[in-house]
């Protein structure tokens, strides 16, 4: 066997194993990935030890020494996947540990937001049992811990919190640390219940009182806050994907926003064309980013990364419905209430964007486009058309709309 005849086996794409000699095996999995694997009988049991480095990080000369190693071992009786079970035991005890290993392992390689469940594991889960043994953790503080989302009045984040809870300890079993996992028989009813979708979309009016009360709380809700939800609710981007926004991405020139594939939902990079207003607002936040590659850069030096939190507009207005969102201070008035403004979160601004280019009469494919969702069925198969020039002219309409709304001025 030589590289030659490897690299046609990964070509071919075929999962399975294929003998090399010696008890050592190649092995290519139904995702493609690439192993070494020798094979052994210990007591009378036949058993797969897998290598650490794969091909081609080790060659097959390697493979072979480090095969030849391994079942001299086994000839003095001891059991390699026996030892590596039992190091990974002495390395993992906390539950702190389990998720690092489970960070590293699974949830980086296989999410395209490992983010989520690493700031769900931070702030629901690890202040409460992250110190703990593996082996202490009961099924009680894991209901604990999902009361105390569900009283904070977040159901989503308590199903999300009772998932990943579940996961983590999935994993822990699957390594064999753990017998039982403790959030196995908890369920979403006894979490945040089942999640209906949302449908809340502000009307003008709504808009219009909503802009007003932003404005006169300034004095905390930040003009950067501001200008973010004029573009949420002007261009129907995502939250994520604005926050992330570099100054790079931002053609003023030809007015357009090159939204990359890395930082699309969808994984398919866009380009956004940018209203009269929308370039304004941006003008502004240039200037007010004070030399900062991101569009929202980070308020605190501290922080992991150069832009906002996810946090930071979802904690912004919660704050002025008169929600606590920071255990050292009171809540304060119902700022929106009191406009007879209904509540809504930050991703009801993204599905108003999409109410108002209905109610412009903008066709529902252009519509679905300016909103980077996928076009689906055959349509979406065939139709590669990116409707720049309709999309700019629909964003232009709904500009005009509500920047009035927006930009004014208090008596």
């Amino acid at each position: 066997m030589n590289n030659k005849q490897l690299n046609k086996i990964i070509k071919d794409g075929v999962p399975g194993r294929t003998a090399i000699g010696g008890g050592l095996y190649f092995r290519l999995s139904t995702s493609g990935t690439c192993s070494w694997q020798v094979r052994y009988t210990i007591n009378n049991k036949r058993k797969w030890f897998t290598l650490l480095d794969s091909y081609p990080h080790l060659s097959i000369a390697d493979a072979k020494h480090d095969a030849v190693l391994l079942l001299r071992d086994v000839k003095h009786g001891k059991d390699p996947a026996l030892e590596k079970k039992n190091a990974l035991q002495e390395e993992i005890v906390t539950v702190h540990q389990l998720f690092d290993d489970w960070f590293k392992t699974d949830i980086n390689k296989r999410l395209k937001h490992p983010e989520i469940p690493h700031r769900i594991y931070t702030k629901e889960i690890a202040p409460f049992i992250g110190e703990l043994r593996l082996k202490d953790v009961t099924a009680l503080q894991v209901r604990s811990i999902i009361h105390k989302v569900i009283e904070s009045n977040r159901p989503a984040t308590a199903n999300d919190t009772l998932m990943y809870t579940k996961q983590l300890f999935r994993h822990a079993a699957k390594l064999g640390l753990v017998e039982n996992n403790p959030a196995l028989a908890f369920t979403m009813s006894d979490a945040g219940g089942a999640e209906k979708s949302r449908d809340r979309a502000l009307d003008l009016d709504e808009i219009s009182r909503m802009f007003s009360v932003l404005r006169s709380q300034a004095h905390t809700f930040t003009r950067d806050n501001y200008l973010a939800c004029a573009l949420l609710i002007t261009l129907g981007v995502r939250k994520g994907e604005l926050i992330a926004a570099q100054w790079q991405e931002i053609d003023f020139d030809n007015e357009v926003w090159h939204l990359p594939s890395e930082r699309s939902k969808t994984g398919i990079a866009i380009s956004i064309p940018l209203p009269a207003d929308v370039i304004e607002w941006l003008n502004e936040l240039k200037v007010r980013s004070a030399g900062s590659i991101y569009v929202f850069p980070s308020r605190r030096a501290s922080v992991r990364r150069g832009y906002i939190s996810d946090d930071t507009l979802n904690h912004a207005l919660a704050k002025l419905f008169g929600k606590k969102v920071d255990s050292n201070k009171q809540p304060t008035n119902n700022h929106f209430e009191e406009q007879d403004v209904n509540h809504f979160v930050v991703h009801d601004l993204r599905r108003t964007c999409r109410s108002l280019l209905a109610y412009l009469g903008v066709s529902s494919h252009i519509a679905e486009r300016c909103l980077n969702h996928k076009l689906k069925g055959v349509e979406g198969i065939y139709n590669r058309h990116d409707y720049m020039d309709e999309r700019r002219e629909a964003l232009d309409k709904l500009a005009a709309l509500i920047s009035p709304l927006i930009n004014h001025t208090e008596d």
